[in-house]
């Protein structure tokens, strides 16, 4: 029986290789229809999670549902209403288009596979290329061919790892039409990116780091959570500014953005204070909201690198 309002509620999921926690008690609710962002530095833990959503791992403590199958004992349900397109591309390159999509849905048992191929290449505009090999695919097409491929069985939630990583802007634009056509149709998505724009592009979001969960909620939510103060400076002598400032106390970040850097800190009176006797010309500078790139190396230096034997903020 599916859970009629959440397509993804689970708690406590937790999944430890070793010694090491990879996934560390991590809750989540993701709406049906929903594009939900998954953001975190590499190496943080949001593969793994969604390999324990979907039955490719097991998890080690927690509880919850997907799809309203429970995670633990119910993975060949959720198996066959999940598409899943990974981080790298994993369909054959000697095989064309049209070979890689009947393959795929002969493994779904589809009773009617040369007909959902072809629904396939119209929906997804590779109708006209069915017989190209996919190893002569550029990367844009490449990424098309392997969002059909996690389509074809008509899945209820598509699971999205970096999709767009070396794509070029049009293509990744292109992408994220097509993400939100879906999502208009009922699918939901819960995607991992490093792109800050893809992440605005989202109805929510979640941020981890080293498999703790460090916010969530609307891209609003997420900035409130940073509870970064922050000012836009440009003008000239940036770098020789930034050098000087870095690590000032009061100062948490000072980063570069084209010809200007931001400078960021999680106590206003002590950033004002620190920098009181910069903040005149011949720089111009500005208190702005905190972006999401901002928040998220906030958030980052918060969090302890569970691989490294130092602390946050040591590094």
């Amino acid at each position: 029986m599916t859970n009629d309002r959440f397509a993804i509620d689970v708690e406590g999921i937790t999944k430890t290789f070793g010694d090491k926690t990879v996934v560390n008690g991590l809750a989540m609710q993701v709406r049906r229809g929903e594009i939900y962002g998954f953001l975190g530095p590499n190496g943080s833990g949001k593969t793994t999670f969604l390999r324990l959503l979907c039955g490719l791992l097991k998890a080690d403590a927690g509880s919850g549902t997907c799809l309203g199958f429970d995670i633990l004992t119910e993975s060949a349900a959720i198996k066959r209403r999940v598409g899943y397109m990974t981080q790298r591309f994993s369909l054959y390159d000697d095989l064309s288009i049209a070979e890689n999509l009947r393959f795929v849905a002969d493994i779904y048992e589809l009773p009617e596979a040369r007909k959902a191929v072809g629904e396939t290449l119209r929906s997804l505009g590779l109708e006209g290329r069915g017989g190209q090999l996919a190893g002569e695919l550029s990367g844009g097409w490449k990424q098309r061919l392997a969002l059909a491929a996690c389509l074809i069985h008509r899945p209820e939630l598509l699971l999205l790892d970096e999709p767009t990583a070396g794509v070029d802007p049009k293509a990744r634009r292109d992408f994220w039409e097509e993400i939100h056509r879906l999502a208009a149709e009922g699918l939901t998505v819960l995607v991992t990116t490093h792109y800050m724009d893809e992440a605005e592009r989202c109805h929510r979001l979640a941020y981890i780091a080293y498999g703790t969960l460090l916010a969530k909620g609307t891209m609003n939510d997420v900035l409130a959570s940073a509870g970064l103060t922050t000012w836009e400076v440009s003008g000239p002598e940036l770098n020789e500014l930034a050098r000087i400032l870095q690590g000032l106390p009061g100062i948490d970040q000072v980063t570069a953005f084209g010809s200007k850097i931001h400078i960021s800190g999680r106590n206003e009176s002590a950033l004002d204070l620190a920098l009181g006797p910069f903040r005149q010309a011949p720089q111009i500078w500005q208190k702005i909201p905190p972006g999401l790139e901002d928040a998220f190396i906030g958030l980052m230096q918060t969090a302890n690198d569970n691989f490294s034997t130092e602390p946050a903020g040591n590094a």
